[in-house]
């Protein structure tokens, strides 16, 4: 992980230190506020829906969610599907953040060594991992080492066509070339996309939590560093986003 001038590390900034204070705003907000402020970012209800939908989730099926951050997709899965999610994140304050907010198993670990059986998941969500490391191709092999015969996985990935403008730190695009290789070479062949784009946009209660959130954050820990650093962070992806440069497609993709 790189680091700013000011030697705050932006990833650290990003999915340890805002987890913390994000969970500490939604206790003092309510509970409805937790799985959209924990969903922000990575996933949408709709977003979230079409991918529970692709992984035929059901009770008591196993969701391994790599890269699961605060745990709001893994908690979303588990009230509306009742399914058994194990949330598996590199950092230790977002698992700190998703135990607080949902009692959600977690286990501090990466996506390239997953510390998960061989067949032991049901589905396995990945969403907005990819970006964010070079070992894409050890990812997706782990990600078919611990599906389950006839699981499927769902993937988030940000993809560009060509150079960018800055990047945000610790992020590393492929093209949508280079993913499609990736997915070949582990074995892994498409079972449905959708651009991130061309779904609904999220119910005007849901990006009000989230804006209740940020304001509590922002007042509370607005002075802080690693806000600023997180800020710019988000800012920058969502710049791209805009523009065009960065797009974001859901994928539904099975062992072959």
């Amino acid at each position: 992980m790189s680091e700013t001038r000011s030697g705050t590390d932006p990833m650290a900034a990003e999915f340890d230190d805002l987890p913390g204070w994000t969970a500490d705003a939604a206790a003092r907000l309510g509970t409805a506020h937790a799985v959209p402020a924990a969903c922000r970012g990575s996933a949408s209800p709709a977003a979230l829906d079409w991918l529970s939908r692709r992984c035929a989730l059901r009770a008591g099926a196993v969701l391994v969610d790599v890269g699961g951050g605060m745990g709001g997709p893994a908690a979303h899965a588990r009230e509306q599907y009742a399914v058994r999610p194990l949330v598996v994140e590199p950092m230790s304050g977002a698992c700190r953040a998703a135990r607080r907010m949902f009692g959600l198993p977690t286990v501090v670990g990466t996506g390239s060594a997953l510390p998960v059986p061989s067949g032991a998941a049901d589905a396995v969500w990945c969403l907005g991992v990819l970006c964010t490391t070079t070992a894409k191709a050890a990812v997706l092999g782990e990600i078919r080492r611990v599906l389950a015969p006839g699981g499927v996985a769902g993937l988030l990935v940000f993809t560009v066509d060509g150079p960018i403008d800055e990047v945000p730190e610790g992020n590393a695009f492929p093209t949508r070339d280079e993913l499609d290789r990736l997915l070949t070479a582990a074995r892994l062949v498409t079972a449905g996309s959708t651009p991130l784009a061309e779904l609904p946009p999220p119910p005007r209660e849901w990006t009000e939590r989230i804006t209740r959130v940020e304001q509590l954050v922002e007042a509370e820990h607005g002075r802080d560093e690693a806000w600023r650093v997180a800020q710019q962070q988000e800012g920058r992806l969502a710049d791209l986003l805009r523009s065009g440069q960065v797009s974001g497609t859901l994928l539904a993709v099975r062992p072959v």
